[in-house]
């Protein structure tokens, strides 16, 4: 419950050298921290708030290994107030009362603050965080939240609105790369006592496989190092090289959360990229997608809705694609499967767009519940019985393959929406040629009535 059991060897929990590497190297004061300037550069408010003492309630949302854990151990020891770290993994709902009880009883009995901060916070449920709501509105305690997932989401709306959200982003190529040279210098914590020399493109692959997290980076350069030391002769060096890095690398883990955030975001990305006619981005987003594990029928699925909803008559035969890649996926499944999908997604992308489809629907439907639910037409009505024709159930309905041509000049909306057009075809694709056939049916109605109106 106590800072120790988040930050082990800064209370001495364990001895420091036996310690993973990222552990050991992770910064004590904001001198030493890497990235992250727009939020804790000098100067900046939280910062100036943290070093001052003054801090109010805050939620760190960023992706792993971007220094959320990190700043939390800052604030632990700059502050003059009480800290306690929780895990949201390890403390229940007991622990949450307990904590908040002693905070409340310090604060009126000493006039002293309590930070807690509470890592992971997305994993906590309701009842658990509406335990910290009371003590936060009572200033009883100041709140550090960390979370990988969108606060908005996953913090309480009442608790997220007493506190301040701060975005940390991936770490950039060069942070990672900072981070990793000052560890291979480090005759401290570091492997600064190590007899293996890693060469700068050696470092460059660990930086890149680790994605802006400085935990993988750290992770990796440790197990590589251990692993070139194993390999040296006696009293000799080893060398890391770039294709030993390769060697130590399976795969890359790629940042994704098939129920979060980072799922919503690249199919939203996918989507507006076939939209913007875009075939490479359109394949590159899908790759990230299938790549991290996401349930192709899911995409495939989304393929479908957009050839009707981004494409539409513009090519009539984009939903045909997308739903013969559907077919595939499920016929052949994954890996086979992808191709299949590549195939529709970059299909998509290059075919002619237009909403005009979706655009109708959302006027017709939006028609549909706010108009008066109108009767069908009498002459629109099915009359299969003799009191159905007797009450002029489908009387002066034309049937338009008797018309000579080919169109009869009769309406069949409502008499209230007479005259209205949910559907308008754009000039691009075949909906072109749609929109040259209706423009030309609709004046042949205007003149065939006004020729029967005549007598003609």
């Amino acid at each position: 419950m106590q800072s120790g059991e988040l930050f082990p060897d800064s209370e001495g929990a364990r001895p420091a050298a036996r310690a993973p590497l990222a552990e050991r190297m992770r910064p004590r004061t904001f001198e030493a921290f890497v990235g992250q300037q727009e939020v804790i550069g000098a100067g900046r408010p939280l910062r100036t708030a943290i070093e001052r003492d003054e801090l109010q309630s805050i939620i760190l949302w960023g992706p792993p290994g971007t220094g959320k854990t990190t700043l939390a151990r800052v604030i632990a020891e700059v502050t003059r107030a009480h800290f306690i770290a929780f895990s949201a993994v390890l403390s229940g709902i007991k622990e949450i009362k307990d904590v908040m009880a002693e905070a409340q009883r310090m604060r009126h009995a000493l006039g002293r603050r309590t930070i807690v901060f509470v890592d992971e916070i997305h994993r906590f449920n309701k009842a658990q965080q509406d335990a910290f709501l009371p003590r936060v509105e009572a200033g009883d305690i100041v709140l550090v939240g960390a979370t990988t997932e969108n606060p908005s989401f996953e913090v309480n709306a009442a608790l997220l609105s007493r506190s301040q959200v701060f975005v940390l982003t991936p770490l950039t190529e060069a942070e990672i790369l900072e981070i990793l040279r000052r560890a291979l210098g480090d005759r401290e914590r570091g492997l600064g006592t190590s007899p293996v020399d890693v060469d700068e493109e050696a470092l460059a692959a660990v930086a890149r496989f680790a994605n802006g997290d400085a935990r993988v980076a750290l992770n990796l350069l440790e197990s590589t190092v251990s692993a070139a030391a194993g390999t040296r002769a006696a009293g000799g060096r080893a060398r890391v090289d770039r294709d030993f890095v390769q060697q130590s690398i399976t795969r890359r883990a790629l940042l994704y959360d098939k129920a979060g955030e980072e799922h919503y975001n690249l199919i939203s990305a996918l989507h507006k990229s076939m939209r913007n006619s875009d075939p490479d981005a359109a394949v590159y987003w899908l790759a990230r997608m299938l790549e991290a594990g996401e349930d192709p029928l899911y995409v495939a699925r989304r393929l479908v809705r957009f050839a009707s909803e981004d494409v539409g008559n513009a090519d009539p035969q984009a939903l045909s694609v997308a739903v013969a890649a559907k077919d595939a996926v499920h016929f052949i499944g994954m890996p086979e499967g992808n191709t299949a999908l590549a195939q529709a997604a970059i299909y998509l992308a290059t075919a002619p767009k237009s909403n005009a489809i979706y655009t109708a629907y959302l006027q017709a439907a939006d028609a549909a519940h706010r108009d008066i639910a109108e009767p069908v037409p009498l002459h629109l009505r099915n009359a299969p019985t003799k009191l159905m024709k007797e009450l002029d159930y489908g009387k002066g309905y034309r049937y338009a393959h008797e018309e000579k041509a080919g169109i009869a000049p009769m309406d069949c909306l409502p008499p209230s929406l007479r005259g209205r057009h949910f559907y308008r075809p754009t000039e691009r694709g075949f909906e072109k040629e749609i929109k040259r056939r209706l423009d030309g049916w609709e004046a042949l109605k205007k003149k065939m009535r006004d020729e029967e109106g005549n007598g003609e």
